[in-house]
């Protein structure tokens, strides 16, 4: 969970911060007490009633390692305490007012509120009884957010290879994702899976090619998919996993097309993977791996690890099925084995997923990882740039099967051998394809759109949600 630091401000008259110090420590212990209950880590001091304090105290937070700042205010407080912390605190920050009608508290925040707008400091803001849900919905979602945001800050992003057959969405300034998403771009070439590969211990290949095997849907054709192009896969998969540990990668992309499909293997093995909480080895932490070296897809993706701390799914919009009413997901064998059964256990997942021959577009070969995603409740997202701008696409839907009949028509409609994911959009498909700017689209099981435009908001990245009412813009009102 996320490390919070919280500032209860006081009045600046000695006589009446003493008379209200242990009414603010009650409304400061309350809030404290709260966060904690739902595993945040909560660091709070002396309570802020002189503008020296306002500094130290902001310095302290710092010092300890916060990740977010909460300015509490249950009573009047000078506003020009709060001014003064914001310079020093960790940010992001959220004002919350506390019900207290026998104290001017909310009348605090807003004073407090108008100064930080007046310097530029942004801020969001939360009032309420801590103990209703609706309130601690708000204010947890603030914390956490701020807990993904700060993850980001000082990962790296290993990019193997580079663009992949012309997509511009694919690509990113580095400089614009360090100044602001503090994520530095590690450049790495392709020949490095090729080179590593070749040294991973024979034994441990073999085991890996076993394991495969073992679940009985590994489906040799002696020419595109034979033991040996299994096992290049797999040495594959083991050489990316080398290079993250050395380049300290949070995340990465592989181009793959056309240098490594023409002429090595696909890297469908080594992505899905990755993608993963599970391998032939155990069980492991996924790493984010976008095919066709889509950085901004790949961003996307650990936005959504971090929110739901899942495997996220990467496919192409590949089709829209009017008869059924879904868009077809399907991307080479990227999709994780996660999402055949919605799992973290391998035991779930594997008796459906099949490793069937690449298709004509690959001539090297190689296993595509097939199958279809469980049905569920799902939040569909896609960064992407307009005019050097971020913004965001946040598509609540579903994904949904059939029966094994039409599943399999459906499957054959597009590129059989690959994985699929049927989505239902609540956006209509005119308003989705009319707004949409990728050919990839990620998604993770459950409602996360508000959590999205939490985390948009802090990154100054415009959200755009598409549902059933239209399109909407949710981006953090000019005043904080």
């Amino acid at each position: 969970m996320t490390r919070v630091g919280i500032l209860t401000f006081s009045d600046g008259r000695d006589f009446v911060n003493d008379e209200l110090i242990e009414l603010n420590r009650g409304f400061e212990n309350r809030l404290r007490a709260r966060l904690e209950l739902n595993g945040h880590e909560v660091v709070t001091g002396e309570t802020v009633w002189t503008s020296a304090l306002a500094a130290s105290e902001a310095k302290r937070l710092a010092a300890a390692g916060c990740e977010a700042t909460i300015f509490n205010y249950a009573v009047w407080a000078f506003p020009h305490f709060s001014a003064i912390a914001s310079g020093f605190v960790p940010k992001p920050i959220l004002a919350f007012s506390n019900v207290n009608p026998q104290h001017p508290g909310l009348v605090a925040m807003l004073a407090a509120g108008g100064s930080l707008n007046q310097l530029g400091i942004p801020f969001e803001r939360a009032w309420g009884e801590i103990e209703d849900p609706a309130v601690y919905a708000t204010v947890d979602r603030f914390v956490r957010s701020a807990g993904v945001v700060n993850g980001l800050r000082g990962q790296t992003y290993g990019l193997i290879g580079g663009r992949s057959m012309g997509m511009y969405t694919a690509t990113v300034d580095p400089a614009g994702w360090q100044r602001q998403f503090g994520i530095d771009v590690e450049h790495i070439d392709q020949w490095e899976i090729v080179r590593r590969g070749a040294l991973i211990d024979d034994a441990r290949v073999r085991a890996g090619r076993e394991w495969l095997e073992s679940w009985g849907n590994v489906h040799y054709d002696g020419d595109r998919l034979t033991p040996e192009i299994l096992e290049r896969q797999v040495r594959s998969y083991h050489a990316v996993r080398e290079l993250a540990a050395e380049w300290d990668l949070s995340f990465c992309g592989i181009k793959g097309q056309p240098e490594l499909t023409n002429h090595y293997a696909t890297m469908d093995l080594a992505e899905a993977f990755m993608n993963d909480a599970y391998d032939w080895e155990g069980p492991k932490e996924p790493i984010v791996c976008a095919t066709e070296a889509d950085t901004d897809g790949a961003l996307t993706m650990q936005f959504l690890k971090g929110i739901a701390n899942t495997p996220v799914l990467f496919a192409d919009v590949r089709h829209y099925n009017a008869t059924a009413g879904i868009f077809d997901l399907c991307n080479s064998g990227q999709h994780a084995t996660y999402f055949a059964a919605k799992s973290t256990d391998p035991k779930d997942n594997m008796p459906s997923v099949h490793f069937w021959p690449e298709v004509f577009y690959f001539p090297a070969g190689g296993a595509s990882v097939q199958h279809l995603a469980a049905p569920g409740r799902a939040t569909f997202a896609r960064l992407t740039r307009k005019d050097g701008r971020y913004w965001m696409a946040i598509l609540p839907g579903e994904l949904v099967r059939y029966g094994d009949e039409e599943n399999e028509r459906y499957m054959r409609d597009t590129t059989w051998e690959w994985p699929h994911a049927f989505a239902r959009f609540d956006a209509t498909p005119e308003t989705f394809l009319s707004t949409f700017s990728a050919n990839h689209i990620h998604a993770v099981y459950g409602d996360r759109t508000d959590d999205l435009i939490a985390v948009c908001r802090l990154l100054d990245v415009t959200p755009i949600v598409l549902d059933a009412a239209g399109v909407r813009n949710e981006s953090r009102p000019v005043l904080g």
